[in-house]
């Protein structure tokens, strides 16, 4: 694993479109599982890390009144590259005890995900470490141009082109890296066409 290029992609700022407002009754901006799963895809490769459970254990079963309410313990390590971080997390299950078998699966689905979201996240802010600043001006979140695009922009033939690329990308048009890549090119293309 070329770990220059993983660093450069750990310091990314966390993208806007991967933080959900907090279920109702909760607090805290949280990421998904599917989110951090899909960025240690990306930035690691789909055979480069893996994760086990080390610890489940049921923590309560508890009926009150018609509702039974499930807890579950699940601590996950995450390994990359010989790299290892532990996460612990707490799930639950609540409902009717009619559909015990529902309510325990529900439990350490959440506690298991939890806890790998917490393990990820020490590798940097696009795993959710961003969320972790309570000062929301100071987290480190934005929009990152992929290098695919930065690639693209490198590669295009003429200022027509170039333009389409620039229009075709609103979300990256705000970012100085982006614009500069754009500029710096359609320079180039210019330059070569006096």
């Amino acid at each position: 694993m070329n770990w220059e290029t993983v660093k450069t992609e750990l310091q990314k700022p966390l993208s806007p479109d991967a933080i959900k407002p907090p279920a109702q009754g909760k607090f805290g901006e949280y990421g998904t599982g599917l989110h951090v799963i899909r960025e240690a895809n990306r930035i690691f490769g789909e055979n480069g890390w893996s994760y086990s459970v080390t610890r489940l254990e049921m923590t309560n079963r508890t009926e009150v009144g018609e509702q039974l309410r499930i807890g579950y313990l699940c601590s996950v390590r995450v390994e990359i590259d010989g790299t290892y971080r532990e996460g612990v997390s707490a799930g639950s299950g609540i409902g009717k005890e009619a559909n015990e078998a529902d309510l325990h699966d529900s439990a350490i689905k959440e506690a298991e995900t939890d806890a790998l979201k917490r393990a990820l996240r020490t590798f940097g802010n696009t795993f959710g470490l961003a969320l972790y600043e309570k000062d929301k001006a100071a987290r480190e979140v934005g929009y990152s141009v992929p290098q695919v695009v930065l690639d693209s922009i490198k590669t295009c033939k003429n200022v027509a082109t170039l333009e389409t690329l620039w229009t075709g990308n609103p979300t990256y048009q705000s970012i100085p890296e982006f614009k500069t890549a754009v500029m710096s090119r359609k320079k180039e293309l210019t330059k070569d066409d006096k």
